[in-house]
């Protein structure tokens, strides 16, 4: 069953500790479980331009909450973290085993745990052979400190590809595949502003409908608060046709129902066909509550076909 994820994206930057130590406290008693982070962030908001800020503040917030680490789940992720502040994502770790191996070890030191329960090949890295970054991860699952695999960013033929070389080889496959999602889309062919995004397609929900071994997380769902904050408007990929009919249906539908259109979405995204686990980041408790609210909302058939319909 989908659950919402609470991005901790920001955790420790942007939101200071004292919040995300709120935030986090809040998730729990609303009966979250899934955390997501990474190793690189936030490298963007730090003076090192470096990351890990966001993994030492969820280490520091379970190691002063005990039992905690049995109540929640860890998502974390390896291959973006600069290797040269002055460059950013352009000097990107990548995926080579030594590196993989080596970053495992300093999340899982940040986090103050014995093992994560996914654990994500962030981007690509089609400078390191497949092979050698399927084994490492594989490698890793064996070792005990990922519970399990998934890849963020990455085509739905390298994933399937990927899947048959651990197949080969004997070793844990990534279950999980991570991209951008949410209710309104991008025109197609449009850049999006942050060019490591990348887009789910019709094609994406169609290979993870038709596995029942793999799941779909989105990020960005709530397209960084375009859904409700006229202080957030919408990126130019948006502007098309499609846009405007589908926001007159979530108006429309959020109206009937007497919710926001956030929690529209969300309840979309989680129990639509396929399921989705939505990443939402929150920077104050009232937006966590506003989301988490969301699982409570069940779609009837004909609001999701006005919805679907709408284009």
């Amino acid at each position: 069953m989908a659950e919402i994820v609470l991005g901790a994206m920001l955790f420790g930057t942007r939101i200071g500790e004292a919040e995300s130590f709120a935030l986090l406290d809040r998730f729990v008693e609303r009966g979250g479980r899934w955390i997501d982070t990474a190793n690189n962030y936030a490298f963007w908001e730090h003076p090192s331009g470096l990351g890990g800020q966001s993994e030492r503040t969820v280490g520091r917030w379970l190691a002063s909450r005990p039992g905690m680490r049995e109540r929640v789940l860890l998502s974390t992720k390896v291959g973006a973290q600069p290797t040269d502040p002055a460059r950013g994502l352009d000097s990107a770790e990548g995926l080579s085993g030594a590196v993989v191996r080596a970053a495992m070890e300093a999340s899982l030191r940040r986090l103050g745990v014995e093992y994560v329960d996914m654990y994500w090949a962030h981007v690509e890295d089609r400078r390191v052979a497949l092979a050698e970054t399927v084994r490492v991860f594989g490698e890793l699952a064996a070792g005990g400190l990922a519970r399990r695999l998934g890849a963020s960013n990455t085509p739905a033929w390298r994933v399937e590809r990927a899947r048959g070389i651990a197949a080969g080889q004997g070793v844990a496959g990534w279950t999980a595949v991570q991209l951008r999602h949410s209710y309104l889309r991008p025109r197609p062919g449009a850049p999006l502003e942050s060019s490591s995004h990348r887009q789910v397609f019709p094609e994406t929900l169609d290979y993870v409908r038709s596995d029942p071994g793999l799941v779909l997380w989105a990020y960005t769902t709530l397209l960084n608060g375009g859904y409700g904050r006229a202080d957030r408007p919408l990126e130019r990929a948006y502007d098309h046709p499609g846009t405007r009919s589908r926001l007159t249906a979530l108006a429309e539908v959020s109206r009937e129902l007497g919710v926001t259109g956030n929690q529209v979405v969300l309840a979309w995204l989680l129990d639509g066909d396929p399921a989705v686990f939505p990443i939402v980041g929150a920077s104050t408790l009232e937006r966590l509550d506003e989301v988490m609210d969301a699982r409570d909302l069940k779609l009837d058939a004909e609001s999701r076909a006005r919805l679907d319909a709408a284009s």
